[in-house]
């Protein structure tokens, strides 16, 4: 196995076949919220990773499933298609990427229905045994399928339900710590809200919106059938407010900003086997969800710590040609992403392209000066609300 493969296999287990025993954690050091499946939180599309993956309360489009599946009642478009491929780690290898397919139909003027594929290819594994003997290549991979339903409440407020399959193959059944492992499944749902007002503005007609999303709300995922631990997936508050404005006939401008929080456990300060601050993190999943309001050892500070904000804004001119920016902010304790994101995009006819590009801050980023790419393929419908 080279050192490189060997590096990727490593990252792979500790993140996703957490077997070992956790590191005690610390009041204001680092403690970031960790969860199986951390793939389902990646952004699939350039247009909303080009604004600081912000995109809860955005203008509706065929990726409205990760973001706020409500959204799709509002969509002005009878069915579309969106196409998404992003490399991932491309400074450590070229053979991990994220693959994202989704589309939505009209039913009739208030409902809508959608269903979306994310695949995360890891990458081609060459297993060895101990005694560095090969075990044959393998390519671990993971993968959602979800399917969603949004219609009108009013005539401004809409809510979507969406329903999620959840598969994590990583080790092709090898022994991890001397464990056998298999692929963890899981099933999970969203819940969401979006409403829409019309605003006015110095003569400036547009929407001010606001959305709401509560996903991956399912069971715990295991990678061994010999081992009682299970892992929560990364449930996930997600709120954000946006405003358009019609500057002119041609010119539109939005501005939008989005706030999130796991629904999941924080890590207790351990001494020994002894929780001296913060709660016991092995609770069932709705247990876990309240708990993740008030659970964190640092109290009210760390928790508060525990949001990240997007801020993102995204200009049209006659709506044939966009260029969008955009900010991600984490707290230092909590994993430290911080970075700008930038992109442009191009609608004619039937046919739409968005590119985006990330520039890290502080640490590295798996996306961290890459170009991602997403088309999409809508078609008129008839006249909606």
């Amino acid at each position: 196995m080279t050192p490189r493969k060997q590096t990727l296999l490593t990252l792979i287990l500790l993140l996703a076949v957490t077997f070992a025993t956790q590191a005690q954690n610390y009041i204001g050091q680092f403690n970031p919220i960790t969860t199986a499946v951390p793939f389902l939180s990646i952004s699939p599309d350039a247009r909303g990773g080009a604004m600081g993956d912000a995109g809860v309360a955005s203008e509706p489009d065929a990726y409205s499933m990760h973001y706020n599946p409500a959204k799709y009642a509002f969509i002005k478009k009878d069915m579309g298609v969106g196409i998404s491929y992003s490399p991932w780690l491309k400074g450590l290898t070229n053979d991990i990427n994220l693959a994202y397919l989704s589309g939505f139909k009209r039913i009739n003027k208030d409902q809508v229905v959608a269903v979306s594929l994310r695949y995360f290819n890891l990458g081609s594994i060459n297993f060895t045994d101990k005694n560095g003997d090969p075990m044959g290549d393998y390519r671990p991979s993971e993968f959602a399928i979800d399917a969603t339903y949004s219609r009108y409440l009013t005539a401004n407020l809409s809510m979507g339900v969406a329903a999620r399959y959840i598969n994590s193959n990583l080790t092709q059944g090898q022994l991890v710590g001397e464990l056998p492992t298999r692929a963890g499944n899981s099933v999970a749902a969203d819940v969401s809200l979006f409403q829409r007002f019309p605003v006015e503005f110095d003569k400036m007609k547009g929407n001010l919106s606001w959305g709401l999303n509560i996903s991956n709300i399912g069971t715990k995922i295991s990678y061994s059938d010999a081992n009682t631990r299970k892992d929560f997936i990364p449930t996930n508050l997600k709120f954000g407010t946006a405003l358009t404005l019609d500057l002119d006939e041609y010119n539109q401008m939005s501005f939008m900003v989005d706030f999130n929080k796991l629904l999941v456990p924080t890590q207790p300060i351990m001494k020994g086997d002894t929780i001296i601050s913060g709660m016991d993190p092995n609770v069932s999943v709705p247990v876990g969800m309240i708990h993740s309001f008030y659970d964190a050892p640092g109290g009210f500070k760390e928790e508060i710590s525990e949001v990240n904000f997007s801020a993102g804004l995204e200009y049209w001119y006659a709506q044939q040609f966009s260029v969008r920016g955009g900010f991600f902010y984490e707290d230092k304790n909590k994993g430290n992403r911080k970075f700008f994101t930038m992109g442009a995009g191009f609608r004619y006819n039937i046919l739409g392209i968005d590119f985006s590009y990330l520039i890290p801050i502080e640490t590295n980023n798996p996306l961290a000066h890459t170009l991602r790419f997403s088309l999409l393929i809508n078609f008129d419908a008839p006249s909606v609300r």
